[in-house]
């Protein structure tokens, strides 16, 4: 099946032995993969072993010489839909926050406009360096999605942060930013206990806001993008799901592999498509949608003239209907799930505590959108799943895209359990 092209970039770390198997992943995904190396990567992996899994020529060079054309720094970056980077050093992040182009790795960073993912991998000492994270920040901030390093064995002999994430981990994350999610699923090898669980599951995701007329032109919303419900979406797709995306309003294009998807703009609206959902046999509902808790008693026909309304305006207001207590909670039968969001400014932890106790569900995810970490849009992003006994998992901040697969794969072990299941 085809699918999109990817420009893997490879520099100069230890950790490039392991961007052979995300070649590896990526074309038995059915991606077209293009790769670049810098010298220095090439001391640790020659370029026909890209060139045998890949199945083309490995770019290296400015000038033309060997597999590379010379105008392979400007055309590659043209041919692809995704690059990534990994190993990612903190040369090549420092290089390309800044725009160097000096080789062929960091002059196609710096010709490339599209999804760029980053694999961070280096010395723990390099990785905590504030030159290193301030590059890595800026980065975040243009739309790079990091995969951020784990802890384990450096190549200096030491157990500590800057190893870069494992090939399967990098994988879904390209198939997730490049917009065909069910890749991951698909892919020989790349199939995780987490993911597992959630193979073959009829899940129901809602995102975005919800608009509620006021009359044919104006109306009441909030400030959602549905960018994490979208990427909830997805990222559950990637891991098998059977996924039934409902979402408000919003300028986002909703991930690729979904089962369904329901646009509504009213909370009635929404409400009806997860009643529909839930009785067509969906088990689990992960509630991300920003729904209006109110809506103008009355909406007005055509548009209402400020003429008319004078220097002031009182709208009166009535209370929506309240999903997950007044619809779902009627609908539940046992064995389905209910995960529920939170969006507190104070009290997070009690409140969202509260919430979750008094409309039933079994897990909540709570954050807060006044805080460094942001709420709204894409980029950088930190939740705190809670459950029955507690707080669960504080995430930290990560990016959006990388968050919402780490959630799924921390409630998988939780829900297996609760139904008995195998995780």
């Amino acid at each position: 099946m085809a699918r999109a092209n990817v420009l893997q970039l490879v520099t100069g770390g230890i950790a490039a032995y392991k961007s052979c198997l995300l070649t590896r992943l990526l074309v038995q995904a059915g991606f077209s993969v293009r790769v670049a190396m810098t010298d220095s990567a090439q001391r640790f992996v020659g370029p026909v072993t890209f060139r045998t899994l890949s199945g083309h020529g490995v770019a290296t060079d400015l000038w033309g010489e060997g597999d590379t054309d010379p105008l392979d720094h400007v055309e590659l970056a043209r041919w692809a839909d995704v690059a990534v980077v990994a190993p990612a050093t903190a040369n090549i992040l420092g290089k390309t926050a800044h725009g160097i182009a000096d080789d062929i790795v960091s002059t196609l960073l710096l010709a490339f406009d599209g999804p760029l993912v980053v694999a961070p991998a280096m010395n723990d000492v390099m990785w905590a360096h504030p030159a290193t994270r301030k590059n890595m920040e800026l980065l975040r901030d243009r739309g790079a999605v990091e995969v951020p390093p784990g802890t384990g064995w450096l190549a200096c002999g030491v157990e500590a942060e800057g190893r870069m994430a494992e090939a399967d981990a990098i994988f879904r994350t390209v198939c997730e930013t490049a917009g065909v999610p069910e890749a991951a699923a698909a892919a020989p090898g790349a199939e995780s206990a987490e993911a597992s669980f959630w193979a073959g599951h009829k899940v129901l995701v809602t995102a975005g806001p919800t608009r509620e007329p006021i009359d044919a032109i104006r109306y009441i919303s909030n400030r959602s993008t549905g960018a994490f419900g979208f990427a909830l979406a997805a990222a559950a797709a990637a891991r098998g799901a059977e996924v039934t995306l409902i979402h408000g309003p919003s300028d986002l294009r909703p991930p690729q592999g979904m089962a369904a998807v329901v646009p509504v703009e009213t909370t009635a609206e929404m409400s009806a498509a997860v009643a529909g959902g839930i009785r067509a046999g969906h088990r689990c509902l992960i509630m991300a949608a920003a729904v209006a808790d109110f809506s103008p008693l009355e909406v007005a026909n055509g548009k209402m003239k400020k003429e008319s309304i004078g220097t002031a305006w009182n709208l009166e207001m009535t209370r929506t209907v309240d999903i997950l207590a007044d619809v779902v909670r009627p609908e539940v039968t046992p064995g389905f799930t209910v995960i529920g969001f939170a969006l507190e400014t104070e009290d997070l932890i009690n409140r969202a505590t509260e919430k979750m106790r008094a409309k039933g569900m079994d897990y909540i995810i709570a954050n807060d959108p006044t805080a460094g970490d942001g709420a709204f849009g894409p980029g950088r992003h930190r939740v705190v799943l809670i459950g029955p006994d507690g707080v669960v998992w504080d995430s930290g901040p990560a990016d959006k895209t990388v968050l919402a697969g780490d959630l799924l794969d921390r409630l998988a072990p939780l829900l297996a359990a609760g139904s008995g299941e195998d995780s």
